[in-house]
Formats: structure tokens, sequence, C-alpha cells
């Protein structure tokens, strides 16, 4: 399955789903009796509609969780697979219950790779946050002991495995995703011959849960963004860049980055590969990769999760005319683009860059973004416009050569924090290349600016890098904190503009 094929959508269980449900089941469980019946299914539905979470594919049914809410301090004992069950197959939902267990998760074994079991873990960390829950509870087969138990014992083979001396795909799983063994469970369902019987308890423990009789609010409030301050050097291959490309991706992955930022223009050390006699054949050169790159980035912001600006590459249009695109690549398949909007003089003159004509505020399951190349935040209509379209963070890739160029840009961004009580993400590349015309020299200090206020830092500066140097660095974006601020700041910027007086319009140019 490509990933630039995809179009994942996250979101609960119905009752009509049970046809395609039955039929992923009896696939992935076809060793321990195949699908719940149909009756089984929907009274969960009823019961616990919250806890049951698909992935569709375009309306196919590619992966699933589901859930029970039962009492902490009965499931954390040892028991049975069967103490979930009652009459007629039913699985008993305790709706007064401190904790939620997990039934099964599974997916399509045609869309394994592309970490969607992780997708549904967090959701079902997300839910039980929400529901200010003690903890998630399960069972956890472990069928791959049968192969090993002439020689080990189950606790053996779990300490292996949690050594990762050995694989094994359910429990590798769930302590990759932060669950802990907390005791082996005998005869947990006789019939899965591969785990001989035994089971893991497992649980991952709400460290913000707190005993209260409300539930929390259950509106994301949060982003965490993660940006590469980007080194550019020499790469002898369009594969090497894409690996390195890689490399960042998967560490603010590992860091639970909610979005990957990449400067303006990071590949364009490719342009090395060809002769540099002809900066406009150089700069076309260049934008015969982006289709690589895109479909790439794609397929790397499904599988690690991630929502990845993707700096910005050169595109030609059907008549020829180059642009310089930012992309976001949503972690559900999808994609977005926006021009840069305002040419350098240098781009004009040197490469016969074209301005884009759209704007657009662009949702993600991480906020409102809209995406600004370099020089485009340096006209502040074009965030007040995303501002009014509820923006609530602008991300600036940019490439700048000298500080004075460097300093420009940053003020700027500042500006547009405060004036539009949104944060800012200014991610810049770093490093030297001689061999390259137009690109020998970089200067950048990338940084997370918010509104001046009392709630955010006193130099309304969140995160920044060490200048000219090669990192990852990482902020978190609290919403709430914008809401306040735009309705009861020490100033509410976008509420006190003088309508009576002035106005922003867009046109649409031809």
């Amino acid at each position: 399955m490509q990933s630039d094929d995809l179009h994942l959508h996250l979101r609960n269980l119905v009752v009509g789903d049970y046809p395609q449900l039955k039929k992923l089941m009896d696939r992935v469980y076809d060793d321990i009796g195949g699908a719940w019946p149909e009756d089984t299914i929907n009274r969960l539905i009823k019961d616990f509609p919250d806890g049951q979470i698909a992935i569709d594919d375009d309306g196919e049914l590619v992966g699933v969780a589901l859930s029970v809410l039962v009492d902490y301090t009965t499931f954390s004992n040892p028991h049975k697979y069967d103490d979930l069950i009652g009459q007629r197959e039913i699985i008993l939902n305790n709706t007064s219950g401190d904790a939620m267990y997990g039934l099964d998760v599974l997916i399509d074994p045609d869309y394994r790779g592309h970490r969607l079991g992780r997708r549904l873990y967090d959701s079902r960390k997300e839910l039980c946050r929400q529901l200010n829950l003690r903890a998630i509870l399960a069972g956890g087969r472990i069928p791959n002991y049968h192969e090993h138990a002439d020689d080990l014992k189950p606790t053996e083979y779990i300490e292996q495995v949690a050594r990762k001396e050995i694989h094994d795909p359910i429990l590798s799983f769930q302590l990759a995703n932060d669950f802990q063994v907390k005791r082996l469970m005998r005869r947990y369902l006789p019939e899965d011959e591969k785990s001989l019987g035994f089971a893991t308890l497992l649980e991952w423990n709400n460290i913000l849960y707190e005993p209260a009789d409300r539930v929390l609010d259950n509106t994301r409030n949060h982003a965490r963004v993660g940006a590469v301050q980007w080194q550019m050097r020499e790469f002898a291959s369009v594969e090497d860049v894409l690996q390195q490309v890689e490399y960042f991706v998967d560490a603010l992955s590992g860091y639970q980055s909610d979005f990957a930022v990449f400067p303006e223009l990071f590949n364009a050390p490719l342009m090395g590969l060809t002769d540099q006699t002809d900066q406009v054949e150089a700069i076309r050169f260049l934008g015969t990769f982006t289709e690589r790159f895109k479909t790439e980035m794609s397929r790397m912001a499904v599988s690690y999760n991630i929502n990845i600006i993707g700096g910005s590459m050169i595109e030609a249009d059907e008549d020829g005319y180059l642009y310089n695109i930012a992309y976001l690549f949503r972690r559900d398949g999808t994609q977005e683009r926006q021009a840069k909007l305002h040419i350098t003089p240098q781009e004009r003159r040197d490469w016969i860059i074209e301005g884009g004509n759209e704007l657009a505020v662009f949702d993600t399951d991480a906020g409102r973004i809209g995406m600004q190349v370099c020089y485009d935040v340096e006209f502040p209509e074009l965030s007040r416009l995303l501002a009014d379209d509820d923006m609530d963070i602008l991300f600036v890739p940019f490439w700048t050569d000298t500080k004075n160029g460097y300093l420009r840009v940053r003020h700027c961004s500042q500006a547009r924090a405060i004036e539009n009580e949104c944060y800012v993400v200014l991610c810049g590349s770093v490093g030297n290349l001689p061999s390259i015309e137009n690109l020998d020299i970089q200067y950048a200090q990338s940084a997370v600016f918010s509104p001046s206020d009392f709630a955010f830092p006193h130099d309304a500066v969140l995160n920044e890098t060490t200048p000219n140097t090669e990192m990852i660095f990482f902020s978190d974006l609290d919403f709430n904190k914008l809401k306040l601020v735009r309705s009861e700041g020490s100033v509410t910027n976008l509420k006190d503009r003088r309508k009576d007086l002035f106005s922003l319009t867009r046109r649409n140019p031809k």
C-alpha cells in the first residue's frame, strides 16, 4: 500500500461497520476463532461508543481498537479473558469504571508498516486522559512464545522480549507504547495455543489522573512542534537527501511532535549535480526532483504519524513557470501547498521565479496553520488575512545568507506573532555551499515566537537554536493561552482594530 494513495480517517466505530469488521477480524484472528458475533460488537458500541476507535481509508476499515470500562482494582489483579464476558458473549462494560481495558487492536495486514497501531494507541491514551481514568489495562498475548517454550519459562521469555533479544509481535509493540508488564497471567485465553494460554497483564498509567466526579475537558488544547535547523551540505544523490530527511523525521516523531518543520529550499544542494553556468537551468533541474520528495515525505508523514511542513521546493506549472512552494504533508496522507507570493529580487533576477496568487489557512489535527515562505512574512497584510481566518500557528521556512537578512525575517516574524496573537515558527538552514551559485553561505537562528503577554515568556520567545549550528528543537504550544490573550489579554490586537477607519480585503488576480 503506497502512502501517497492513502486518505486515512480516525473515527469511532459504528454499527454499520460490522461486515467490514468481521472480515478484518476473521483475517487477523484466524488462529483464535476469528470475529466476535455481530450482537457482541453492537452492544459494545452502544455501551461505550467513545472507546471503539477505527481508522478507515476512503471508507474501507483498516484498523480498529476495542475497549471497555472496568474497575481498576479488579482488573489490575490476575484475571481471565472470560471475566470480561457475560451471557450470550456480551462484553461487560462497567459504566462507573475508573480504568479502560484494551480488548483488541487489529490492523489490516496490507496496511502494516504505516504505524496505524501506534495511532490507535495514542487515541486510546488521549481518551483515557479526557475521561480522567486511572489507567489503560490489557491482557497481552505472547504469540511467539510457543517457538521458545522448550528453552524458556514465560517470565524468561518476557524478560528477553523487554531486552529486545526476542521479538514478539504483541508484547514488543505494547512495550514500545509505554505499557508496563505488571504480572504474568496463566490460562488467560486457554484456546491461544501459540501463547500456551499465558498472557501478560499490561498497564499504561495516566499520570494526569485526578480523582474527581467531573470529566476533564476533551477539547485538544496543545501541540508540540519540532523543527530542523538544516545543515546545507553536498549530496551525491536524491537518496542521500531523503535519508537525511527521514533521519530527522524519525527523531522528531520519537519525541511525539505533532509537526516536523524543514527550511526553505532545503534540497537545493542537489543543484550541485548539474552544470552551474546557467542558473535558470540549474533551478529547473532542482524542480525535477520535487515529485519524488512529495511522495516520500508524504510516506514519512503517515509512517511516523507526524505532520510535516516540507520547507519549500521548486515546482514548475504546466506552462513551465517556476514557483517556490511550501508543502504540508498531513499524517492522514493528504497534502496542501502554499506558493511563495513575494519573490525577492535575487530569485526574480537569477532564477526567474514567479509569485503565487493564493493564500489559505489549513486545518490539521493539531491546530489551524498558515505557511509563509521567508520574504512573505515581511508583508504584514498576509498574516492578518490568515489571522482573520482563525490561524493558530504560522510556519515560516526561510533561507537567508547574512545576519542582516536573517534579522529582517526574525523581527517581522516576532511582529506577526504579536499583531495576530498566534504562534510563529521560524525554521532556516545553515552552512556553506561554495560550489553552488547563489547558495554559497547561510545564516540562521531558528525560533518559535509567541504573543507578548503575561501567559508567555517575558521576551515572547518560546525557544531558539544556537546560531549556525545544525540541530533540532521543540516547543509545546498551548492554544488555551491564545484564546485567553485574544479575549482577556493586556491588549487585544485582533479585537481592537479600528474597522471604522480601515479594512483589509483580498483580490483574486487573474
